[in-house]
């Protein structure tokens, strides 16, 4: 299948917390709310809106222009405090973004780092960089920020009040060495092992965020384990002491803060989720640091299990593959798109890692527009 492609134009220069890498070289994320449309870089705390503009001749949309910057510290309190100097940012890592009709929610990585040593070092440095590791406070972020439609149409506010009801921004407990998702997972018998491993080591690592009504759905990159890759859902409520926190209600075997879903992708993680009705979009790939097949999986009914599942290769459906470069444009978000009016006809995917081909002019990128054909398995 061939993609139709969107052109993803940033404002040159655009302030986003981070000089070492461009806008357009590390998105991770996509969703569209209306006509806007919404994306992060991995590297950095803070997310991107741009409007959809249409084609006049066939009323699709032809591109996303119109570029505003949202910085996350001033809608939350992230883990680790806002630097004075940029080059000591502790990103966030975002890697999961969902609509709810309310709220927007986004997930960091929640993944440890190993330092990336150049090839061209000797081997005892080399040696000596590969076994340094380090974590990111900022990327131990679960939180959803109220949007809202005013004189500039779609918009994210720290808290608004309608028809009597308050939305207030809020984020799942925890600081910079944690949160209570990933204190409860360290006596798990199946992550708790890889909670001290690095994401690109097969660790664990956040990387897919579906909501579906109070359950939120996680995919996870790593680990896999002999082929099974896997989904947590929890229920996040307002905690009864703060507004501005979450905590987890209890759903899962013997009271645990989570359910996991086991998901046999033939060895590959999971590196983007996306509701589709009762359905659940994956998009599936790599779990290490290697070029590899990239796919849309559907789960069916998996928006709405009824209990934890272990779902295997034949039930279910590849909607369909994504090319992928050698180290170079790499899937790393999906979302439903709508070309016109509410009409969902199309998966959008954006890319880290932009080849030559993908970046246009000085600060745009083009994304790719898959057809989404309905789905031919029968409950």
């Amino acid at each position: 299948m061939l993609p139709k492609k969107i052109l993803i134009e940033f404002e040159p220069n655009a302030d986003n917390l981070n000089k070492k890498k461009e806008l357009r070289d590390g998105l991770s994320v996509v969703l569209q709310i209306k006509d806007t449309l919404w994306v992060a870089n991995d590297e950095t705390v803070g997310l991107e809106k741009l409007w959809l503009l249409r084609n006049s001749e066939d009323e699709k949309f032809s591109k996303a222009s119109m570029h505003k910057h949202y910085c996350l510290y001033d809608f939350l309190k992230l883990p680790v405090d806002r630097p004075k100097n940029p080059k000591d940012l502790e990103e966030i890592d975002v890697e999961g973004l969902a609509y709810d009709g309310h709220y927007l929610w986004l997930t960091g990585s929640h993944s440890l780092k190993r330092k990336n040593p150049d090839v061209a070092l000797n081997a005892k440095t080399i040696a000596k960089e590969l076994g340094e590791l380090s974590s990111d406070g900022n990327r131990y972020i679960l939180a959803r920020i109220p949007v809202v439609d005013d004189e500039d149409g779609v918009e994210i506010v720290k808290k608004h009040k309608k028809k009597s009801k308050h939305y207030h921004a809020a984020q799942l407990v925890g600081d910079k060495t944690g949160n209570e998702l990933t204190k409860a997972l360290q006596k798990d018998i199946h992550i708790g092992p890889f909670m001290g491993v690095p994401g690109k080591d097969n660790g664990f690592d956040i990387e897919g965020l579906a909501v579906c009504g109070k359950r939120i759905f996680l995919g996870l990159r790593g680990p896999v384990l002999r082929g099974w890759a896997m989904i947590l859902e929890i229920e996040p409520k307002v905690s009864s002491k703060k507004a501005s926190w979450l905590k987890l209600k209890p759903i899962g075997p013997k009271k645990t803060l989570y359910r996991k879903h086991f998901i046999y992708l033939n060895g590959l993680g999971i590196r983007d989720l996306c509701a589709d009705g009762n359905d659940m979009l994956i998009l599936a790939g790599p779990t290490m640091d290697l070029d590899g097949p990239v796919s849309v999986m559907r789960w069916k009914g998996g928006a709405s299990p009824q209990k934890p599942s272990a779902v295997g290769a034949d039930e279910l459906e590849k909607v369909f593959d994504i090319p992928f470069g050698f180290r170079k444009d790499h899937a790393e978000g999906i979302a439903l798109f709508a070309s016109a009016g509410d009409n969902i006809d199309s998966v959008i995917a954006v890319h880290d890692s932009a080849s030559e081909e993908r970046q246009i002019g000085e600060s745009s990128v083009l994304a790719d527009l898959f057809a989404l054909p309905a789905s031919d398995k029968v409950d």
